[in-house]
């Protein structure tokens, strides 16, 4: 087990250095921004009637980001594709914006070759790869992001990006101002979790989850995406099972479960932040003690920030610094995923 508060040990137990990658979203949130709003060409969006972001994994999660944010705020629907298939309501009046880190990833090429067949109006969002070339041969506007991440890594860069250009494109109104609050929260953060900073909170709870299973909570919006980002990253990070939901629906079937002992060796996590709905926000603590009756233990996380970015992003960030140290305390490099490489090596035939 490594020693959380020896910064040598910790930088010796994670040599793909994703602990500077979860620094660098501070940085990376600006940086994709920019170049989202630099992008010419842009498809004609003021008769759209609706909005497809794809993508899958780490890629998608951007997607997921500015769903949360912009949901009811937009006035046509804006839904997250994980699927190599359209749904069928996408066509000539849909935007289509396809994120692949990778520029391979073949069910985000799948959807982006059927949005194209279709005559949908789309935006390509990558390091470089197949679906750039693609998109070149079929004049499609791409932003272009740094290569060298791992997907989930790139969350600063991606999600970045795919604000600048629907701001670019006049769905979203602009955004400096919040990028430049969430860059400050973030660079905090890095400061006040990174692995100098001896005891840190995102330490103390990675402490808590080891040896346990972490269920994370959220409110459905931010909050469930934020839950749904930490589980994630403690399953690729970690190396863990980890499982998330959404209040209120967790407390219509979830709830029930907690019974007689079966809290036993959980860990409940609730990604909290001071915009919950006034009905939704007293539940997370008469759940909580149901879930504490049947023997789990709970903690909450509380979002920091003005704006709605600066929250869930705030969120988000604890959660990755949280599973980096789960994987580091348990001599796991956080880097490699080896058993998704596995899957993508056998299913082409390799």
């Amino acid at each position: 087990m490594v020693d959380l508060d020896d910064a040598r040990a910790l930088a010796e137990a994670d040599p793909g250095d994703m602990l500077g990658a979860v620094a660098r979203m501070a940085d990376d949130i600006g940086i994709g921004y920019s170049e989202g709003l630099k992008v010419r060409d842009l498809p004609e969006v003021t008769d759209i009637t609706a909005i497809a972001l794809c993508g899958m994994g780490g890629s998608a999660v951007g997607a997921d980001v500015t769903r949360a944010l912009y949901l009811d705020r937009l006035g046509v629907p804006i839904e997250v594709v994980r699927s190599p298939s359209l749904p069928e309501w996408c066509e000539t009046r849909t935007l289509v914006v396809s994120t692949s880190y990778s520029g391979g990833t073949a069910e985000t090429l799948g959807s982006f070759e059927e949005a194209s067949r279709r005559g949908c109006r789309q935006v390509v969002i990558t390091s470089g790869g197949h679906i750039a070339e693609r998109s070149r041969e079929l004049d499609v506007p791409v932003v272009v992001v740094d290569k060298g991440y791992q997907p989930r890594a790139a969350l600063g860069l991606l999600s970045g990006s795919l604000l600048g250009v629907l701001e670019a494109m006049g769905i979203i109104p602009g955004l400096s101002e919040e990028i430049e609050e969430t860059t400050l929260m973030l660079g905090r953060l890095a400061e006040e979790l990174g692995p100098a900073s001896i005891g840190n909170r995102a330490k103390a709870t990675a402490a808590r989850i080891l040896g346990k299973t972490p269920v994370v909570w959220g409110a459905d919006g931010i909050g469930a995406t934020a839950a749904m980002r930490f589980k994630c990253q403690l399953n690729e990070n970690a190396k863990i099972p980890a499982w998330w939901s959404a209040m209120s629906e967790l407390d219509h079937n979830e709830v029930a479960a907690w019974k007689d002992g079966t809290g036993l060796g959980n860990h409940i996590i609730a990604m909290r932040h001071g915009g919950e709905d006034d009905s939704i926000a007293p539940r997370f603590p008469l759940s909580a003690a149901i879930a504490r009756d049947a023997g789990a233990t709970t903690e909450e996380i509380w979002a920091e920030g003005d704006s709605n970015l600066t929250r869930l992003l705030s969120l988000v960030a604890v959660g990755d610094w949280v599973s980096v140290y789960v994987g580091l305390a348990r001599g796991i490099d956080p880097t490699p995923v080896d058993a998704i490489e596995r899957l993508k090596r056998e299913l082409a035939g390799g």
